[in-house]
């Protein structure tokens, strides 16, 4: 059922798309159903609840991702719901609603940290995929811990797409920077290194003293090189079935700057050389379409960095993507799915 924020009363799908454009009204994502508590989140009962994580407390160069969430809910607010690519109509084979922010008080990393672990637990205990739009990328520690607590500790994948390892034990003394967040998994052994897979890596950092460590722990990395040699989706598929073997299911990382920053400006680490958005795009979407999905997130979008909206256009497209993916496998689960429009190029049509 869709929820309303005051009393609970339901909203009917048409009084949440018809608000005079996608300038005017409350900016949930994609105009879906804000519920505003746990009793209403259980009394809706949804897919999945996309639900914002606005801390750039860890950020050790530029600031600004605690603006993430409200700017890729508010560059959502024109996406259609048909996906060209699949033939489907996501939101009539998925139910989405936003349960809002995690409340990050400024300056407290722990209490920060255990807010939105919370908050992704309340989610993932009634059995639906938080999709957390962050908030730099320390905030996978704690959303990815509550998963793991209940799907099953050391029984999900993780899938990283990042520039960067964020496999350092400190930076500047910071146990929980947003360079740390994967060692900190790894220690508490919510994830197993032979499960956590990370692709795109570039750059000069982390040091080979950090690289050693992950080879320890057996971390499998798909660097950006590697990407560009063989394909993104190809690459895509191996980490799909690297990440899951022996596991349950698979969550999902996507740091921005895992795409050249020419295509993603509004980030706080920006590395030269990245992915192209199409690549990203449809590798998340396989991701999605091949494996059970139990989390995501989208981090290090900074909007101050940003501009044309280009980064947050992107990053609510991977949500989007995402979506596509998940809706394809639920459709192919119940021998349900629709054969994606013709293309004219297909049939000779074209002219």
């Amino acid at each position: 059922m869709e929820m309303s924020e005051a009393g609970g009363s339901p909203l009917s799908a048409r009084s949440l798309t018809q608000q005079g454009g996608p300038y005017s009204g409350i900016p949930s994502f994609a105009r879906r159903p804000y519920v505003a508590n746990g009793q209403q989140l259980a009394a809706a009962a949804p897919d999945i609840a996309v639900l914002g994580a606005p801390w750039d407390g860890g950020t050790w160069h530029r600031p600004g991702a605690r603006f993430g969430p409200r700017a890729i809910r508010a560059n959502s607010s024109f996406a259609g719901t048909f996906h060209i690519d699949t033939g489907i109509d996501l939101f009539e084979v998925l139910d989405v609603v936003d349960y809002g922010d995690a409340y990050c008080p400024h300056g407290m990393t722990e209490a920060a940290h255990a807010a939105i672990e919370a908050r992704v637990d309340e989610v993932v205990r009634l059995g639906i995929i938080p999709v957390v739009l962050g908030g730099d990328h320390s905030i996978t520690c704690p959303s990815a811990t509550a998963v793991a607590r209940a799907v099953g500790w050391s029984k999900v994948g993780v899938i990283h797409f990042d520039a960067h390892a964020d496999t350092a034990d400190s930076v500047d003394g910071n146990l929980a920077s947003h360079g740390t967040p994967m060692r900190r998994l790894l220690e508490s052994g919510a994830v197993l290194g032979g499960n956590f897979v990370q692709i795109g890596l570039r750059g000069y950092w982390p040091p080979r003293d950090v690289f050693d460590w992950m080879r320890r722990q057996g971390m499998r990395w798909h660097s950006m090189e590697e990407v560009w040699e063989r394909g993104a989706i190809q690459v895509a598929r191996d980490a799909a079935l690297e990440a899951g073997a022996g596991c349950d299911a698979i969550y999902l990382s996507v740091d921005v700057d895992v795409l050249d920053p020419g295509f993603a400006p509004g980030t706080g680490t920006p590395e030269p050389g990245g992915m192209h958005p199409a690549d990203l795009l449809r590798a998340v979407r396989l991701i999605a379409s091949t494996t059970n999905i139990v989390g995501i997130d989208i981090v290090e979008v900074s909007p101050p960095y940003d501009h044309s909206d280009i980064t947050v256009n992107v990053a609510q497209r991977l949500v989007l993507e995402a979506f596509a993916g998940m809706a394809a496998r639920k459709l192919q689960a119940g021998g349900a799915l629709p054969a994606p429009p013709r293309s004219l190029y297909d049939t000779g049509e074209h002219t």
